[in-house]
């Protein structure tokens, strides 16, 4: 086995060589070898850059010089140590001292080194310097968190105007309700940004789960994408009504962000589909567009993937269908995708069913339901009227 070293312990026989001066060549990068006790044996001219000793001052001392007291004390030094030397590699980011005593942000890679016997030889070190990212990323974030606090007034106030509004209209305005329910909506998502980016949620599932009627989470997604077509556009059919056992927040952000797609990219039909197995909760949305090419399909839920097929002028972002894999993937769920070129496109989220819940009852009671009726959502109800 050989390793490079361009500055070495003078007695330190033992050395891996590679041939000499190669990480010389990289200076981006921190590349050090230690000893298996984490003494360091090598000394790059990137390491010199980044962590401030030159090799004549660090030669012999242990990696622990670039940790912080409270890191030693909790000792991630010894436990990256031994993660790589169980594992064969451990990575690690965090603050690191530099020889000034100043920090600086590090990414670090420790892979194991071992004898042709199997005994430990050592470690290869590699360290990035990331500062001016992390930087970045929290000037970022501070900028996110700011805005999010100014957009959550206006759209509670919103929120309060419409409901001024219902007030004195009633429950007859159609397009009110609906613009109610985007409202709310909105306010949900800004909520729960506004929380995302203060650490105090990690994922909007930490709700606590809730029997919810599938149908209406389905009649307010499709409201606030087809606000005025919502009859004309949309065709639920379902097995019997079903009960949702999750956060309907989140899932009703899923539905909106496929049915938006299916809406921008067609302009027939779009059939829903429910229905349910002993273990799984299935919504079907099915679209007359143009598709999906055959080889974007692998990678068609990545962020920022919109397809060959796509048109610039639709106006779509790549973002919405990672966005309902992370939603799915929150709520314990998955989604896939069935298209070919032409033939319009099929989006599955499937939910695992709760035991205690089976059927929901009759909604709102207006008409019998058997399975594979067709219903017309209207925005008084999700089985508002039937379709023969």
């Amino acid at each position: 086995m050989t390793l490079g070293t361009d500055a070495k312990i003078a007695d330190d026989t033992s050395s891996h060589v590679l041939p000499d001066g190669w990480s010389e060549q990289v200076s981006s990068f921190a590349i050090v070898e230690l000893d298996a006790s984490g003494r360091i044996r090598s000394w790059n001219r990137g390491a010199e850059i980044i962590k401030g000793y030159t090799a004549e001052e660090i030669l012999g001392r242990h990696f622990s010089v670039f940790y912080r007291p409270e890191d030693i004390a909790r000792r991630i030094p010894d436990r990256l140590l031994s993660s790589a030397a169980q594992r064969g590699w451990a990575e690690d980011v965090g603050w690191r001292l530099r020889s000034d005593g100043t920090l600086f942000w590090a990414h670090v890679t420790v892979t194991a080194l071992r004898e042709e016997d199997g005994s430990p030889a050592g470690f290869i070190k590699i360290v990035r310097d990331l500062t001016a990212m992390k930087t970045a990323i929290d000037e970022r974030d501070a900028w996110l968190r700011s805005v999010v606090h100014d957009l959550l007034s206006p759209a509670t106030a919103l929120r309060g105007f419409l409901d001024l509004l219902e007030d004195r209209l009633g429950d007859q305005d159609d397009l009110l309700q609906s613009a109610s329910t985007a409202s709310d909506h909105l306010v949900s998502m800004i909520a729960d940004l506004k929380a995302g980016l203060s650490r105090q949620v990690a994922h909007a599932a930490e709700r606590p789960p809730v029997a919810v009627d599938l149908a209406s989470v389905v009649e307010e997604a499709a409201s606030m994408v087809l606000p005025g077509d919502l009859n004309t556009r949309l065709r639920l059919s379902l097995e019997r009504p079903l009960l949702f056992h999750g956060d309907s927040a989140a899932m009703r952000r899923a539905l909106v962000n496929v049915i938006e797609n299916a809406a921008k990219y067609s302009d027939g039909t779009i059939h829903v589909e429910l229905a349910r197995s002993e273990s799984t909760i299935t919504v079907r949305v099915n679209d007359e567009g143009r598709g999906i090419h055959a080889d974007d399909l692998a990678t068609i839920f990545d962020l920022g993937e919109r397809g060959r097929l796509a048109d610039p002028a639709d106006g779509g972002s790549g973002i919405g269908l990672a966005s309902v894999r992370r939603l799915m993937e929150t709520l314990g769920g998955t989604v896939s995708i069935d298209s070919t070129a032409g033939g319009g496109t099929t989006v599955v989220l499937e939910l695992p069913a709760h035991e205690s819940l089976g059927s929901a009852p009759a909604v709102r009671g207006a008409y019998p339901l058997s399975e594979g009726d067709i219903f017309s959502l209207t925005a008084g109800g999700p089985f508002g009227t039937v379709r023969p």
